[in-house]
């Protein structure tokens, strides 16, 4: 598949492409946080951008010569926004369940949709992904502050993420600038997991599921992704990568059996619900 490729070329329903990739990012996060007992979250996230980078590089081969001072900036911050959503989302899922890691990782993005809305009634979406995220707290017995606030975190990575693709996307062309975000996001974690985790590494099958958790979070959903999207409007993808929550929720239950309160699934329901009115005439951005 090359990236010219249309979801009719491939004869796939664009909406069926996204939500295999949805199912694949999530599930690959079930089994990223499965190897939390034998690594460190920081190693696994090094694991899954480092291979993952080194896939897309050798399918995309970015061209790196003739570009600006301002292309190398962007995609800096690109990359920065990528490892800093991907690390701190690990760390959320090392603390507190993973539905309701995602659920409060969705507020970066909803946040965003509504900030750029002009319409007074997207308050109204705001208020309701408040409520879900207060009915949360109303069985805390299975989260900490720590997991919360990596969650949050991830969220704010994740909007600035959306804001910096597209000027990355206006500067480096098809896949190009996010093969170089991915790689310069692996560059960073580096040191820690060559360094402090570095004992990590020596048991093969976490770099073998590493590498796994690399094609399934992250090779999958962008072909997918980006695929789709050439046929598929943006409002329309936009209300499809809402049920990542719910999605999150099924693959803790299924991989690594956690079950979610009533409370804690009427408040995924409550962002899932937001996030598809705040999104249905603005469009969202891939997650990773």
């Amino acid at each position: 598949m090359t990236t010219s490729l249309s979801a009719r070329q491939t004869g796939k329903s664009p909406v069926l492409l996204v939500l295999v990739g949805i199912v694949s990012v999530q599930f690959g996060a079930g089994i990223a946080t499965s190897l939390f007992d034998l690594a460190a979250p920081t190693t696994v996230t090094w694991l899954r951008l480092t291979i993952s980078a080194l896939i897309l590089l050798a399918w995309v081969r970015p061209r790196l010569s003739g570009r600006s001072r301002r292309d190398w900036l962007v995609v800096l911050g690109f990359g920065l926004a990528l490892g800093a959503m991907n690390w701190s989302i690990y760390q959320s899922f090392a603390r507190i369940p993973m539905g309701v890691a995602v659920t409060l990782e969705f507020t970066g993005p909803l946040v965003l949709a509504v900030a750029g809305s002009h319409r007074a009634r997207d308050l109204v979406w705001v208020l309701l992904a408040g409520a879900g995220v207060l009915l949360l707290g109303l069985e805390p017995g299975d989260l900490t502050w720590s997991g919360i606030g990596f969650a949050l975190l991830a969220g704010g990575a994740w909007a600035a993420y959306i804001l910096l693709s597209r000027s990355t996307g206006a500067r480096w062309p098809g896949m190009d600038g996010l093969a170089v975000a991915s790689t310069i996001a692996a560059v960073l974690l580096t040191p820690l997991a060559l360094g402090q985790y570095a004992g990590d590494l020596r048991q093969t099958h976490v770099v073998l599921l590493g590498a796994l958790v690399a094609v399934l979070s992250s090779v999958i959903p962008y072909s997918c992704e980006l695929v789709a999207l050439r046929s598929l409007r943006p409002a329309v993808f936009g209300i499809l990568m809402s049920l990542e929550p719910a999605a999150a929720a099924l693959a803790g239950l299924l991989v690594l059996q956690q079950t979610l309160s009533v409370w804690q699934w009427l408040a995924v329901l409550c962002v899932i619900v937001a996030s598809v009115g705040a999104t249905r005439d603005w469009g969202s951005e891939p997650s990773a």
